[in-house]
């Protein structure tokens, strides 16, 4: 009969991912993994099958709370004008207050040649898209948006605008430049 496990694999997943999140994949090794989950290296790989399995995992679960968060902001704003402003001014707060920055572009920019990555990113992006995307129109049919703006091209450019301000919120170029930025960028709803 096997041995029950002894520790929360939600908890290891949470745990890890900011590991990664703080160090990125390569500069963590399976020593500081085991060490920030209470595991030795065996339990660990009995239950990720690797660094790679627990980085995926980890990845996935930053993947899944992300966007979900930005939907809710979208599905719950005063408007879509509110919304975005909202999202952005968000996203701005937390790279002035969080120095690691956005795990997702993290792990485009350290593992833009591993495959499983890139698809969990690009899937992400799309779901992103597609909301910005619906919210756009459902703004559009309510008059909220002018008859000559195309929804998906807008969501397209709020998605590259989001994942640029996110790297610029890694080289902390201010609060006033940012808001400038952002200020700049809600201008392709009027």
């Amino acid at each position: 009969m096997a041995r029950p496990r002894e520790f929360d694999a939600d908890e290891a997943v949470e745990r890890a991912k900011c590991l990664f999140w703080d160090q990125g994949f390569h500069a963590t090794s399976v020593s500081d993994l085991a060490g920030a989950l209470g595991l030795g290296a065996g339990s660990l790989y009995a239950a990720f099958g690797s660094k790679e399995g627990l980085y995926q995992r980890a990845l996935e679960r930053y993947c899944e709370e992300q966007p979900a968060a930005l939907i809710e902001a979208l599905d719950c704003a005063d408007g879509i004008r509110a919304g975005l402003r909202g999202i952005l001014v968000g996203l701005m707060e937390m790279d002035l207050a969080e120095p690691r920055g956005c795990f997702l572009v993290n792990a485009t920019v350290e593992r833009d040649d591993h495959p499983a990555t890139i698809d969990r990113v690009s899937a992400t992006l799309a779901r992103v898209e597609s909301a910005l995307t619906g919210a756009l129109e459902r703004a559009k049919a309510g008059g909220e948006l002018g008859v000559d703006k195309d929804p998906a091209a807008l969501a397209r450019f709020f998605l590259t605008f989001i994942q640029g301000l996110r790297v610029v919120g890694q080289a902390r170029l201010g609060r006033a430049a940012v808001e400038s930025a952002i200020a700049s960028a809600l201008t392709v709803l009027d």
